[in-house]
């Protein structure tokens, strides 16, 4: 087997054991927090929020810090650094005592997490150009796939085993997941090489990437697409609980509806990285902003739970088509030696859409509802369609036309 798909394979199992950890918390923060002591309910909810929305404040501010050393030092070294450190730092949450003991422990995860885009960084180095698309798609499958299963496990064994017993579990899923990367994943990284290159500020690092305008086009892509996405997701169970009308099952169909998105993004993701090697990412992404936003129409229109189902399940497929094109074309954008700090820069992107869609999002649904949140995203991805279309179109068929010129 090629180097590249032996890291492939690990990364996958990988970045699924590092999502799979990271959101089996999500279920009963809160309830974890009330275990702690705190049971007044404004203040349980004010908390829980300030300490989920913790991890992606300091994430959003060193990604690009951590990008810089990857681009000097190796990306693998990211990679052991962000996945041994996140496991020592789970494992101290299941010790915490107070509200403020587990806030500072999330912090400091955001500070020194990175796993995900490392190994993004990491396969977009040793992976043949012809097959980029398909190995971010296949990386991004298992990324979805712990997040879809990461929750239900942590479910289960929270009525199973309690709560702070999960965040050992986590932490050695963590451990196990970067032990393995230390052993099997390959990285060819000249060292001395990426040692002679001037030492750059994350401000310089911004500035040489901007020479090229794709880029920072690209990491704008990104905001948006979190943010559309996101800004009702929080809501979802409420608008479930609307259609089904309360009674029975009401929380297995809310994690029905919540899954099956991820679901239909995890099948996707390769299918649609084989289409962008083959046609072109940018043809892609477009078509997937496209999809996705007519797939936000239905939504706002369903009366039906099945047919909110249908429509979540289509919108999973067109995300499946989006952050895995968007990574290629970093690639394919990117000067030689600056793709971690590249990819760190779309990952500080990612973590301010998921922080500030969800805000934004909850607050404006108090004048529009959530179905007027569904008709925003629909405008806000194809906006980023036009961008898309602005940004990466017309500067391809420019270059085109100039080397034509020339020949």
């Amino acid at each position: 087997m090629a180097g590249w798909r032996i890291n492939l394979l690990v990364l996958w199992f990988g970045n699924f054991l590092v999502m799979a950890g990271m959101t089996m918390i999500v279920p009963f923060l809160p309830l974890y927090i009330q275990e702690m002591g705190l049971h007044d309910p404004n203040r349980l909810a004010t908390w829980a929020g300030i300490i989920f929305a913790g991890n992606f404040v300091t994430s959003f501010l060193f990604q690009p810090i951590w990008g810089g050393l990857a681009d000097r030092y190796g990306r693998k070294v990211m990679l052991l650094r962000s996945g041994f450190g996140m496991a020592v730092v789970m494992t101290l949450m299941g010790l915490a005592q107070t509200p403020w003991h587990l806030f500072l422990l999330r912090m400091l995860n955001g500070v020194i997490s990175g796993f995900v885009p490392a190994s993004v960084s990491l396969m977009s180095a040793g992976t043949p150009k012809d097959k980029m698309g398909v190995a971010m798609g296949t990386l991004q499958s298992g990324s979805v796939a712990g997040s879809i299963l990461g929750p239900l496990f942590g479910g289960v064994l929270a009525e199973w085993i309690g709560f702070r017993p999960i965040f050992f579990i986590t932490g050695g899923l963590l451990f196990a997941a970067s032990l393995l990367a230390a052993f099997l994943v390959k990285e060819k990284f000249d060292t001395a090489m990426a040692k002679k290159q001037q030492t750059m500020s994350i401000f310089s690092g911004f500035k040489e990437l901007s020479t090229t305008k794709e880029p920072p086009a690209l990491y704008s892509v990104t905001f948006v697409i979190q943010f559309a996405i996101l800004s009702s997701m929080p809501l979802i169970p409420l608008f479930v609980q609307r259609l089904h009308g309360g009674g029975e099952m009401l929380a297995f169909y809310a994690g029905l509806v919540g899954s099956v998105t991820g679901f239909s993004n995890m099948i996707a993701s390769p299918l649609l990285g084989r289409v962008g090697d083959r046609l072109g990412s940018q043809r892609v992404l477009a078509i997937s902003l496209i999809g996705a936003a007519l797939a936000f129409i239905p939504q706002a229109m369903v009366h039906n739970i099945w047919r909110l189902f249908a429509a979540r399940f289509l919108l999973g497929i067109f995300m499946g088509g989006l952050l895995p094109s968007v990574q290629t074309l970093i690639r394919k954008f990117t000067p030689d030696g600056m793709e971690s700090r590249s990819y760190s820069f779309n990952s500080s992107a990612l973590a301010l859409g998921n922080m500030l869609g969800p805000v934004i999002g909850g607050a404006v649904s108090g004048w529009i509802g959530i179905r007027g949140l569904f008709v925003m995203s629909t405008v806000l991805l194809l906006l980023n369609a036009v961008w898309v279309r602005k940004s990466l179109y017309r500067r391809r068929q420019g270059r085109a036309g100039s080397s034509g010129a020339l020949s």
